[in-house]
């Protein structure tokens, strides 16, 4: 099949079983029906997707560039959105280094560290504090 083929929602809604899967990433349609087996992840986590945007999905996972690259051999077309179509997953390809995308995470992690380090502190003080009240 062309990549230029132009599918509908409908179109695509009407491959969702394990044999004839076709999923939407970033307006895409791709047929997974082949790789459905393959899926590091498992089939379920395709067939829960099948026939539908797997967008989000797919981004959530934070799949790898060789993922990626698997997926652009399994395209099949566009999406061509009519009335009444879900509205699309906004969230951006994470195509970009994944510095930027663990700075973000990394912040709420040493905010964490920095709350477990200071209740830890005040931890250690009020035992010993404790320790000192009895002794006197």
């Amino acid at each position: 099949m062309s990549s230029t083929q132009e599918l509908t929602y409908s179109d695509v809604a009407e491959h969702s079983s394990k044999k004839d899967l076709y999923l939407v990433v970033h307006d895409k349609v791709y047929n997974a029906s082949t790789f459905v087996d393959e899926h590091p992840g498992g089939e379920e986590v395709l067939l829960d997707v099948g026939g539908q945007d797997a967008t989000e999905a797919f981004e959530d996972v934070g799949h790898s560039d060789e993922a990626r690259e698997t997926l652009e051999g399994l395209l099949v077309g566009s999406l061509k959105r009519a009335a009444g179509d879900p509205e699309p997953k906004t969230s951006a390809p994470t195509t970009t280094t994944t510095a930027s995308s663990n700075a973000t995470s990394g912040g709420m992690g040493i905010g964490l560290y920095a709350a477990i380090l200071v209740g830890s502190a005040l931890a250690v003080g009020a035992y010993y504090y404790m320790q000192t009240k009895s002794e006197s």
